[in-house]
């Protein structure tokens, strides 16, 4: 028998996130096509790099979601979050299925209108709403969220400057055992501010108080606190029927579905572990029609769901420009898309794939953007097979928040492309140009 060559044991740190008990993935994932389009020709196509929004996906996740919540509660209404993702074709989409308009600016509700939405089917959340915005809303009957005491005295006194009276909602702050608890917006539950608010509303003759509100936080991962929340806001319900005789119109328990994206620092990923459309449907149902409220007063259950509803649709098709080792030895790479544009990166330990084949030995990986700052890294640490300049690769489930806190820095803006239910592209949102900054620039004359 032939004598085994002896290889000397090699100990490799890991440093590409936190192995869970099946160790690392040793098979790499490919995305070389989506919604049947293959990716090299919508990059030859619209450029590198390139949002991609999938119809199919948003329509998809959003029939499921409502599928979800209508099975488990008589009356349902989802308003789309335009801070999400506001782009016109998104929000079009959207409307299409149903979904009314949740706004948090005056920008955002003259969105709104221009898409054709219904002045009574807009929801205006947000702490700034000026004088010209509440004015603005109760023209269009809108329902007005209320933030906090001085927007209540402000809408008070606009009601009477143009005679009209306001429908109008309180936003509603508590703790519902999530950490940190969300406190800067509404009127705290615990300590009897947001009864004293519904007090006040009650005796203005020119409010019409239809709801309660609340949003407890983002990516929450506790459908518990749902029905806490939604406990909370039914005992509020009753109360204010108990009192003034007065039956709301409905409860709105904002958004804050976690999306399959896994947060940093996470032990499993996001897919693994995010609640589903039925888990959350089954906490906040059940918490409502197991309170005080009679079944034939049920109040509406009005859903402002974002970033679940639209992660999944968003792709980011990006270049390699370069490989590099750091004084250290670690493997880094350069593409051609940064922070600039993927904002949820600073939370996100995003889906970074090849679009083919490559090598099989993965290492552990930097990827950094193309920006002069040392802060464009969209994954500090993954294992990545080794690509070569000029490969493409795809970033999944960047649909929520990135296309609306993006920056104009260093680079243009790139296009954003739309593939339909019939498998056509369009572009939705047209790559930046020189014109298209310098247009709102005045360089006086010396």
């Amino acid at each position: 028998m032939e004598k085994i060559k002896y290889e000397k044991p090699v100990i490799t740190k890991i440093t590409a996130g936190i192995p869970n008990k099946f160790g690392l993935p040793a098979k790499q994932k490919i995305v070389s096509q989506i919604d049947g389009i293959a990716v090299d020709k919508l990059m030859d196509e619209y450029g590198s790099p390139v949002f991609v929004i999938s119809e199919k996906t948003i329509r998809e996740t959003y029939r499921e979601a409502r599928r979800a919540f209508e099975t488990r509660y008589p009356k349902v209404q989802f308003a789309w979050s335009y801070k999400t993702n506001y782009l016109d074709a998104v929000c079009s989409i959207f409307h299409d299925e149903g979904s009314w308009a949740e706004v948090v600016s005056g920008f955002e509700f003259e969105k709104a209108l221009s898409l054709g939405v219904k002045g009574t089917q807009i929801l205006f959340n947000g702490p700034e709403k000026s004088e010209a915005d509440l004015t603005l809303a109760i023209n269009h009957n809108a329902c007005i969220h209320i933030d906090h005491f001085d927007e209540l005295y402000l809408l008070i006194e606009t009601t009477r400057k143009i005679g009209k009276k306001a429908r109008v909602a309180i936003r509603i702050n508590m703790d519902t055992g999530i950490y940190p608890m969300w406190d800067r917006f509404g009127f705290n539950y615990e300590n009897g501010e947001a009864w004293n608010a519904i007090n006040r509303i009650m005796l203005a003759e020119n409010l019409d108080l239809i709801g309660l509100h609340t949003h407890i936080g983002t990516y929450i991962m506790s459908t518990s606190a749902y029905a806490v929340a939604a406990s909370k806001l039914s005992n509020l319900y009753m109360a204010t029927h108990r009192k003034f005789n007065h039956w709301l119109k409905y409860i709105d328990l904002g958004g804050g579905f976690a999306s399959k994206n896994t947060l940093k620092g996470a032990y499993m990923p996001g897919s693994e572990t995010c609640p589903s459309f039925d888990e959350y449907a089954e906490a906040i149902s059940n918490a409502i029609i197991s309170s005080e409220i009679p079944h034939e007063n049920l109040p509406v259950l009005f859903l402002e769901t974002g970033r679940a509803l639209i992660d999944d649709a968003g792709y980011l098709l990006t270049t390699v420009l370069a490989n590099k080792r750091s004084v250290a030895g670690r493997r880094t790479m350069v593409i051609d898309a940064g922070v600039n544009l993927l904002f949820t990166s600073f939370w996100y330990n995003l889906g970074v794939y090849p679009t083919k084949e490559v090598a099989e030995y993965l290492e552990d990986t930097t990827i950094y953007g193309p920006l002069c700052m040392n802060i464009d890294v969209v994954r500090d640490a993954i294992n990545f097979p080794h690509v070569k300049t000029g490969d493409r690769l795809v970033i999944e489930r960047v649909g929520a928040y990135n296309m609306t806190q993006w920056m104009q820095f260093i680079t243009f803006r790139p296009n954003v492309v739309l593939i339909d239910m019939e498998k056509k592209t369009h572009i939705i949102r047209k790559k930046e140009e020189l014109g298209s900054i310098q247009n709102f620039e005045v360089n006086p004359k010396r």
